[in-house]
């Protein structure tokens, strides 16, 4: 890899980093009880829900990409190194997927409680 793009990555990675933009963690939404809210609610939940899906995939891409940058920026990555880093991306990927799940999962229960009680 020549120099100059190691530069480049480099002077890209410490920019984003300063601007604090780089692969901000999505705010948890709450999701309101089925059994309890109002169809309007639900609705505006609904729209939450998937906003907050959408962005905690853009996270998800943001945070391999801005590992992959990393790795390209680093010169003689050492083997265990490597393997640390990828274990540490490992680790907040499948956080961030567990979260996303969570609140996919609240949604559809209350989803369930909500049509449940109309149907009484």
């Amino acid at each position: 890899m020549n120099r100059t793009y190691q530069i480049a990555i480099s002077i890209y990675l410490f920019s984003i980093a300063g601007t604090g933009l780089a692969c901000e963690y999505p705010q948890r939404i709450s999701v309101p009880n089925g059994e309890a809210t109002s169809e309007q609610d639900l609705l505006t939940a609904q729209k939450d829900v998937k906003t907050f899906i959408s962005t905690m995939e853009v996270y998800l891409e943001c945070i391999v990409e801005e590992e992959k940058l990393a790795r390209l920026a680093i010169e003689d990555l050492a083997p265990e190194v490597e393997q640390q880093r990828e274990e540490m991306l490992n680790k907040k990927y499948n956080a961030a997927w567990e979260e996303e799940k969570k609140v996919e999962a609240e949604w559809n229960a209350a989803v369930q409680a909500y049509k449940a009680r109309s149907a009484d």
